[in-house]
């Protein structure tokens, strides 16, 4: 059935492949971006579907529409640009909640509200499974990021027990491709820029903490299962559950792009967490679902991407 769907943070770098997908399907695509970190560029190439539209809107504020699907992805995602505007960070989180979640009451309509492993903060699970609740420093330099995901999944719940709302809740964990930000802080994105650019490359710590990395293709594929079945609320972890060491990820991505760059190592930032595996148990339960690309494959694609905006 093909539907009307709002994509807050649709021109970001999740939310521009998620929207370019449902657009190709033939969905109506109302693409809703403040620009705050979202890329004009990233729906260029969308803009002249005769099925997708993009308004410029902040979600702090109320939006009204006639859409019969929401995707909320709004929300700075990376520690440098969450930490630039803590407070907008909380409010895009919950004000944006709760703004979504009003449009999809008025309208009867089915929300999916993109949470984060960074629910679960320094984990002392691992891997980390969703009855988790977590472990959070509420009050330090992550907490209007992490905090603020966590009270838009108190929301979510709450709209569903007490309004009958129709929601679905995802944590995605780390997720790479072609449209990161090149300046957003992640791990990969930094690490490539830093090769191709022959920068030093960072490692914070001693390089051996963990991450697992989702290609953006496999996770996009994950979301639109997740909203179309009708089994669960969720929450549900997607991600990919092979774990690698910042250092392993480092190595692999001087050998693919060929660069002579050094290793350099800083201090681990306040409340980096140390270990981040999904399981996924549930995902490959619910919506027979796993990760396909291969991290070195995946990285592949993305290095490619960034050798074309870096030479621009």
């Amino acid at each position: 059935m093909k539907s009307t769907t709002l994509i807050a943070g649709g021109a970001g770098f999740i939310g521009s492949h998620l929207s370019e997908r449902l657009v190709n399907e033939g969905h109506e695509v109302l693409c809703v971006d403040n620009f705050y970190t979202g890329n004009k560029d990233n729906i260029r190439h969308l803009l002249e579907k005769k099925n997708f539209e993009l308004i410029r809107h902040d979600i702090w504020l109320p939006l009204y529409v006639e859409v019969d699907r929401i995707y909320n992805l709004a929300c700075p995602a990376s520690p440098v640009h969450y930490q630039n505007d803590p407070v907008a960070t909380t409010k895009t989180s919950v004000l944006g909640a709760i703004n979504m979640l009003g449009l999809a009451k008025r309208r009867h309509g089915r929300i999916l509200q993109a949470s984060t492993s960074e629910v679960y903060g320094d984990p002392l699970e691992h891997p980390q499974t969703e009855e988790y609740w977590g472990h959070v420093n509420p009050i330090g330099p992550r907490a209007c990021y992490d905090e603020g995901k966590r009270c838009a999944e108190t929301l979510f719940f709450d709209y569903h027990r007490q309004f009958k709302v129709d929601i679905r809740v995802v944590r995605i964990f780390n997720t790479y491709g072609p449209r990161m930000h090149p300046r957003d802080g992640r791990v990969v994105s930094n690490f490539i820029v830093q090769a191709l650019s022959g920068e030093p490359i960072t490692l914070y710590g001693d390089g051996n903490q963990t991450r697992s990395f989702c290609y953006i293709d496999d996770l996009v594929e994950s979301m639109i299962r997740m909203m179309n079945q009708d089994k669960e609320v969720g929450p549900i972890n997607l991600g990919n559950p092979v774990e690698f060491t910042i250092r392993q990820l480092a190595e692999t991505v001087l050998r693919l792009t060929g660069s002579k760059s050094q290793l350099v190592f800083r201090p681990l930032p306040q409340d980096d967490p140390v270990q981040r595996q999904p399981d996924i148990r549930k995902a490959k339960r619910l919506l027979d679902w796993e990760p396909k690309v291969a991290l070195e494959d995946g990285l592949k694609e993305t290095i490619a991407y960034f050798r074309k905006i870096i030479k621009g």
